[in-house]
C-alpha cells in the first residue's frame, strides 16, 4: 500500500461515514495485527506479487479468528505453465509472473499447508494465454466468527 492509496482509503472512509473500517499500512507477509483477531481477510491481486507466498498464507491464517475466512481476487496460472512461461507472460501483462497454479497444487496446497479448509478457487476470466483472474475462498476452522455471518 502506498501513501497515496492509504490517503484515498482514509478519505473514502470519511466520505462514506464508515465507522467499522480501519486501514493499517503494512505488508501482506507481516500483517500489523494481533493473532486470532480478524473475521475476514480480503486481497485484490496482491498475493501474486509476493515473493514469499507461504509467508502470506501463514500471516492470513495467523490473524484470522477461528471461523474466519479469506476472500481473494488474484491472478492464477494453468497447471501446464512452467514458472518460466509465467515469467514470459509477465513481460507483457504486468504483475502476473508470480501467479501460482490453481487446479493442481500450488495455490490449494499452499493454503492447506497454512491450515485453511473449505478451499475454493474459481477462474473468472482470462488475462493472457494460460492465466486467469480468479476468486479464492477458504476458512480457518474453529467456532464461527463474531456475529457477521
Amino acid at each position: 500500500m502506498t501513501e497515496e492509496m492509504l490517503a484515498l482509503a482514509l478519505a473514502n472512509r470519511k466520505k462514506t461515514g464508515a465507522t467499522n473500517v480501519e486501514f493499517l499500512k503494512g505488508t501482506i507477509e507481516a500483517i500489523p495485527l494481533p493473532a486470532n483477531t480478524t473475521d475476514v481477510v480480503i486481497s485484490n491481486c496482491v498475493i501474486n506479487l509476493s515473493t514469499d507466498k507461504p509467508a502470506v498464507f501463514a500471516e492470513m491464517f495467523r490473524v484470522l479468528a477461528p471461523g474466519g475466512r479469506i476472500g481473494i481476487s488474484d491472478v492464477v496460472a494453468d497447471d501446464r505453465l512452467t514458472p518460466d512461461q509465467r515469467a514470459e507472460r509477465g513481460d507483457y501483462v504486468g504483475c502476473i509472473a508470480g501467479a501460482l497454479s490453481f487446479t493442481d497444487t500450488e495455490y490449494r496446497e499452499g493454503l492447506a499447508a497454512a491450515g485453511f479448509t473449505d478451499i475454493e478457487l474459481a477462474p473468472t476470466h482470462a488475462v493472457a494465454d494460460g492465466l486467469h483472474s480468479a476468486t479464492v475462498r477458504a476458512t480457518k476452522l474453529g467456532a464461527a466468527s463474531r456475529d457477521n455471518h
